[in-house]
C-alpha cells in the first residue's frame, strides 16, 4: 500500500511539474507578445526636419498664375506675416522668383482653423527654402543628406555619344559634361564610329533611393579617330580656385574660343567664299559664316570671353549680337528670336547671350555665327584657336601625384561588348555542311 501511495505522489508530483512548465512557457510567451506589440510603434514621419505627424500636410506645385501671397492667404495666414517674409527675407526667400513646376510642401495645424504653420519650397531635389510662420517669423535654406555613390561608364560609339550614353541607363548631363570637357579639342559634329569613351563620375541619392542626379565629371578618357585624350578635373589655385580640365600631362583642353555656339546642332552650311544661290540666279553670293541649325528657341552661347558690342536689328542679319574678345577677335551671332544680352555687357565663355530663331532673312531656324580675326572674317573652323596656358609648373607633381590613380581606373575599365552582326544565310549554310 505504501508503494502504491509512492507512486501515486510521484505519478502526481510529475504531472503537477509539467503543467507549470507549461504554465511557465505560456507566460513567457505572452510577455514575448507585449513585447513585440510596444516594439512595433511606428517611427514618427521626419521629413525637412519636422515630424509630419504633427501637421496636416499639403503638397503641390507652383501653378501658372500662384504667387506666395495668395497661397498664404488662401491658408489663413495674415497679411502682416506675409509682408514681414517679403521684405526682411528676399535674400533668403524671394517670392517674386517662385517657378511654375515646382514643389511645395504646406504643413497646416491640426485644429479646426487648419492654418498654414510652415511652408517649404522645393529649388531643387536637394536643396529646400523654409518659411517658419508660428511665432516670429523666420526663413532659412536647407538640404536634404545626400549619398554620393561612385559611378563608371564606358561605350563605344555607334551612331552619336548621346544614344552611346543613353543606352545604358546614364543621365543625360553626363553628355552634356562630357562635350562640354572635350568641346575645344574634339569636333562633335564629326564623331566617328568606334570612338570611344570612359568616365568616372559619382550619383547622388536622397534616403538612399530617390535619384538626385549626376556629379561633374571627376575623370575621363575619350579616343577620337585613334587619338586618346584624357581628362581630369583639377582645382588650379593659381586660377582662384577655378576647376578646370587638364589632360594626362598636365595641359588645358580649354581653348580661348569654343568650336561652335550651340550644343548637339548640326551644321547646316559652312563657310564659304564660292557659294552659289540659285534664287539670284546661280551667282555667286559668298556664305562668311557657318550656320548651326537648332529648334527655335535652343540656348546660343557666347564662344569666349568679352564685351558686347552690338545687340540689334538690322536688316537681312535680324536680331544679333556682336562680341569683342580682344584687339584681334571678335564674333556675331545672327538670327536671333531675343537677345540675352545688352550693349556694354561683359560675358563670360559659355553664357546664353541669345535664343535660335528665324529673324531676317533664313529659310529655317539657326544661328549664323561669324568669326573675324584683325577686322577680317574667317573660318572659325580652319583657324588655329589659342590654347589655355598649362598648369603652372609648381602646381604639376600634385596633380601627377592626384591624377595616376585615376588613370590606372580609367586604364583598367572595359568597353560594353557589341552585338556582332548576324552571318548571311549563305555563311551559315556553308557552316552547316
Amino acid at each position: 500500500m505504501n508503494k502504491i501511495w509512492g507512486i501515486f505522489l510521484i505519478t502526481i508530483t510529475v504531472f503537477s511539474c509539467k503543467n507549470d512548465s507549461k504554465s511557465l512557457e505560456l507566460t513567457q510567451e505572452a510577455i514575448e507578445k507585449e513585447n513585440a506589440m510596444v516594439s512595433v510603434v511606428p517611427k514618427p514621419l521626419m521629413k525637412f526636419g519636422f515630424n509630419l505627424d504633427n501637421f496636416e500636410v499639403k503638397k503641390d506645385t507652383i501653378r501658372y498664375g500662384d504667387s506666395f501671397g495668395e497661397l498664404m492667404l488662401q491658408h489663413k495666414v495674415e497679411y502682416p506675416k506675409i509682408a514681414k517674409i517679403s521684405k526682411d527675407f528676399k535674400d533668403t526667400f524671394d517670392v517674386r522668383k517662385i517657378r511654375v513646376g515646382k514643389p511645395y510642401t504646406i504643413l497646416k495645424s491640426k485644429d479646426t482653423t487648419e492654418t498654414a504653420q510652415v511652408f517649404i519650397y522645393e529649388n531643387d531635389v536637394v536643396n529646400y527654402t523654409v518659411v517658419d510662420l508660428r511665432d516670429s517669423v523666420s526663413a532659412y535654406r536647407d538640404k536634404n543628406k545626400v549619398k554620393y555613390v561612385n559611378r563608371e561608364a564606358s561605350g563605344v560609339i555607334e551612331t552619336s555619344l548621346s544614344e552611346a550614353i543613353l543606352a545604358q541607363g546614364i543621365d543625360y548631363k553626363v553628355t552634356n559634361d562630357l562635350s562640354e570637357i572635350y568641346a575645344w579639342t574634339i569636333d562633335f559634329f564629326r564623331l566617328q564610329k568606334g570612338d570611344k569613351f570612359k568616365v568616372i563620375y559619382k550619383e547622388k541619392y536622397i534616403n538612399d533611393s530617390i535619384y538626385a542626379g549626376a556629379e561633374p565629371i571627376e575623370a575621363a578618357y575619350f579616343e577620337h579617330n585613334g587619338r586618346p585624350i584624357y581628362a581630369f578635373a583639377y582645382e588650379n589655385d593659381s586660377l582662384k580656385k577655378i576647376v578646370d580640365y587638364y589632360d594626362d600631362e598636365a595641359n588645358n583642353l580649354r581653348r580661348t574660343f569654343l568650336r561652335a555656339p550651340v550644343q548637339f546642332s548640326r551644321i547646316s552650311s559652312r563657310y564659304n567664299l564660292k557659294r552659289k544661290i540659285r534664287f539670284y540666279g546661280n551667282r555667286i553670293r559668298p556664305h562668311k559664316g557657318t550656320d548651326y541649325a537648332a529648334p527655335v528657341g535652343t540656348p546660343i552661347l557666347a564662344t569666349a570671353n568679352g564685351t558686347v558690342t552690338e545687340s540689334t536689328r538690322r536688316g537681312g542679319n535680324g536680331k544679333y549680337v556682336k562680341i569683342r574678345h580682344n584687339a584681334t577677335y571678335s564674333t556675331q551671332y545672327l538670327h536671333m528670336k531675343k537677345q540675352n544680352v545688352k550693349k556694354g555687357q561683359y560675358v563670360r565663355q559659355g553664357d546664353v547671350i541669345g535664343w535660335i530663331g528665324m529673324t531676317g532673312n533664313t529659310s529655317g531656324p539657326h544661328v549664323c555665327y561669324r568669326f573675324w580675326r584683325n577686322g577680317r572674317q574667317v573660318d572659325p573652323l580652319r583657324e588655329k584657336l589659342p590654347k589655355a596656358k598649362p598648369l603652372a609648373v609648381d602646381l604639376q607633381p600634385a596633380y601627377f601625384e592626384y591624377v595616376n590613380p585615376l588613370k590606372d581606373q580609367l586604364d583598367c575599365m572595359a568597353y560594353p561588348e557589341i552585338a556582332e552582326p548576324m552571318q548571311e544565310a549563305d555563311d551559315l549554310l556553308t557552316l552547316n555542311q
